[in-house]
């Protein structure tokens, strides 16, 4: 595999690239579920012929350039910039007017074994009992309900598995009878030692309860009926981290930092420096970099799919769609008027504003351009 002068705009390398050269000697190392399978299929066709398109043609100069469809997979590094933009757009209205804090809960490296062979039940633990920490201290230390978005990320910069909770949770909530909005304190919202066990006591009460259940298979580290029972006690005692920084006061950076994390995959195009059949460099952090054999790189990269149908994005308090008469409430209370819903852009109009680069005029002149659609080629349903 060698690289390839990069079309303006575009990154160097390309994950797709190294998914179609290296996927089947990842599959031979190691067994791969349906969902990372149907992931590597998208990957590897995003934005090319095989999805189909159209081709730009301007009559003026001449000039046709071809555009292919995008996968749309939420695993896809080169599909996330418009959905991110809509889930922002979306959002802004429900966003309540003051400031909001960002708290990290994580999950301790002893049960991140318990992730790999079981991340649907060990990831709604988690989200469960963050969000159930956070509303039961809003409840207990501001007698009032909280607003949270809670957003999961699995993974460090050198794509480790590190699964953690991000939220962006309202500095003040609704008063429980209805009555005021009241703020928390400046610079401070609930001690991270009380996060931290209220966490630590929730999720593996949650965890009991799906081994009780049967939902944890007897596999990987479970293959010893005593594991299960070791595990948790190796984590009963530990404090658990739990992070909180100061609040944003603003409604626009609330939203521009929120964004940074709905929508992020484990590692963009971005951060690849050099890829060769025997190795990939890649941007880890504070100027640091990651080389790994291709097969390596896929392995850790194809542990942050998701199981189908579990949501990495989810509201809790106020913020959550059952919540709506609340939440209306404390918009009046707050005497704040929502911003006014605003007209739908165009997939266009958000590319233009995203890249600067406007789709219906010609790249060489700047003419008008005609677009012609491109069916997808006939292709066999995904491995």
């Amino acid at each position: 595999m060698t690289a390839r002068p990069a079309p303006a705009g575009r990154t160097r390398f390309d994950i797709a690239d190294i998914v179609r050269a290296h996927r089947d000697a990842l599959a031979s190392a190691y067994p791969l579920t349906a969902a990372q399978r149907r992931v590597f299929t998208d990957i590897a066709q995003c934005r090319t012929a095989v999805l189909g398109g159209h081709v730009d043609t301007c009559h003026s100069c001449g000039y046709e350039h071809p555009s292919y469809n995008s996968c749309r997979n939420r695993h896809c590094p080169k599909c996330q910039a418009l959905t991110q933009e809509e889930w922002i757009d979306g959002r802004r209205r429900r966003l309540l007017p003051v400031g909001h804090f960002h708290v990290v809960f994580t999950l301790p490296a002893q049960l991140r074994p318990l992730a790999r062979i079981a991340p649907r039940v060990v990831y709604d633990a988690l989200f469960h009992a963050a969000a159930q920490t956070l509303v039961e201290l809003g409840t207990t230390r501001l007698r009032a309900r909280v607003a949270a978005t809670l957003v999961l990320h699995t993974w460090t910069r050198e794509l480790d598995l590190h699964p953690h909770v991000h939220a962006i949770v309202s500095a003040g909530g609704l008063a429980l009878d209805g009555s005021r909005w009241i703020h928390a304190r400046r610079g401070y919202l609930f001690p991270a030692k009380v996060m931290g066990k209220l966490l630590r006591g929730k999720v593996l009460a949650e965890l009991r309860a799906a081994h009780a259940a049967g939902k944890l298979p007897p596999e990987g580290v479970l293959r010893d009926p005593m594991a299960f029972d070791h595990i948790l006690a190796s984590v009963a005692k530990l404090a658990w981290n739990v992070y909180a920084k100061a609040p944003f006061r603003k409604r626009d950076h609330v939203l521009a930092y929120l964004g940074r994390y709905t929508h992020r995959v484990g590692i963009a195009n971005s951060r690849l420096l050099a890829v060769s059949d025997d190795a990939v460099v890649f941007a880890t952090k504070d100027g640091r970099t990651k080389t790994l054999a291709p097969v390596e790189f896929l392995r850790r990269l194809v542990q942050h799919v998701l199981p189908d149908g579990l949501h990495k994005i989810r509201h809790a308090g106020l913020y959550a769609s059952a919540a709506d008469a609340k939440h209306a409430a404390a918009t009046e209370k707050l005497a704040t008027p929502l911003p006014p819903p605003q007209p739908r852009p165009s997939w266009q109009e958000r590319l233009l504003a995203i890249t600067g680069h406007d789709v219906s005029r010609c790249r060489k002149c700047g003419q008008p351009v005609v677009s012609v659609f491109l069916p997808p080629f006939a292709r066999a349903p995904p491995p």
